[in-house]
């Protein structure tokens, strides 16, 4: 038979081994908190001198443009509200964050970026008709000259995405963010030219890969609507690209400069 105090002091031990058990059961596992994020932008690219090799074998040509200038074509320069929005540079991103601590996601990154071998005079080297040349002539429409990759080089890739977190809060009026990507995919070119007065048929084809590093600055506006600028790097070879009779290839850095509109989806 308990004595009174053994029997008083029982319960009391029960409740402090039960009590913490259910406390336990009680509680929910933390859950990540992850969210999608999708943009629309414009951009302006600046590359650099390449070599562009051209391959007709069934004419006996294989030359190539030696220190080939080129530049883009914005087109929002002249006013994004009086044409479809898809003909001037534009980029879009389609993003989803794993886990909003520690910031990692992936992204689809596209930017339609135009690329046109300006008029200039170029050296050629190679094969013509079979024939040893070494000489310069001058590139342009009057002369039957004409390269574009003008509705697009169009760069596509998949980022590996770091968002680092530098003030405001989440659900705050104003956050602000620093995104690091880099990613590797695709080129889809559009391929219009013409050498030596022959032109080819313009038309997309997937024309070889590229891989590119970016760095932005977001600032998220009453949590959902963001405007985000970005710098980016990106290295592209071109292969297989369709001219008259043949083939071209190329390879070029690009420097960019990205102005976005962001919804975000937590």
């Amino acid at each position: 038979m308990l004595k009174p105090a053994a029997a008083g002091t029982f319960p009391l031990i029960f409740l402090l081994l039960v009590l913490p058990l259910l406390s336990t059961a009680q509680e929910k596992p933390l859950k990540k908190k992850h969210e999608w994020y999708l943009s629309w932008g414009y951009n302006t690219e600046w590359y650099t001198h390449s070599k562009l090799f051209v391959s007709q074998p069934s004419l006996g040509n294989g030359y190539y443009f030696d220190h080939v200038v080129a530049h883009d074509h914005e087109g929002w320069n002249d006013g994004i509200f009086n044409k479809a929005i898809s003909i001037p540079q534009y980029n879009y991103r389609l993003g989803y964050v794993f886990d909003e601590d520690n910031g990692l996601g992936l992204e689809i990154n596209f930017d339609h970026t135009k690329y046109i071998f300006a008029d200039q005079d170029v050296r050629l080297i190679g094969s013509l008709n079979k024939l040893r040349v070494d000489t310069t002539i001058a590139f342009n429409q009057a002369n039957g000259f004409y390269y574009y990759l003008n509705n697009g080089a169009n760069f596509l890739l998949i980022n590996l995405v770091r968002r680092w977190h530098l003030m405001g809060r989440p659900t705050g009026k104003i956050r602000l963010d620093l995104l690091g990507k880099a990613g590797l995919g695709p080129v889809i070119p559009h391929v219009q030219n013409s050498l030596f007065g022959k032109a080819n048929e313009p038309h997309f084809q997937l024309g070889g890969w590229n891989t590119g590093v970016e760095g932005a600055l977001r600032m998220t506006l009453f949590t959902y609507a963001y405007l985000e600028y970005a710098n980016k790097l990106d290295y592209a070879r071109y292969s297989g690209l369709q001219i008259y009779e043949g083939t071209a290839r190329q390879a070029f850095a690009t420097y960019e400069m990205i102005l976005s509109l962001g919804l975000r989806i937590p």
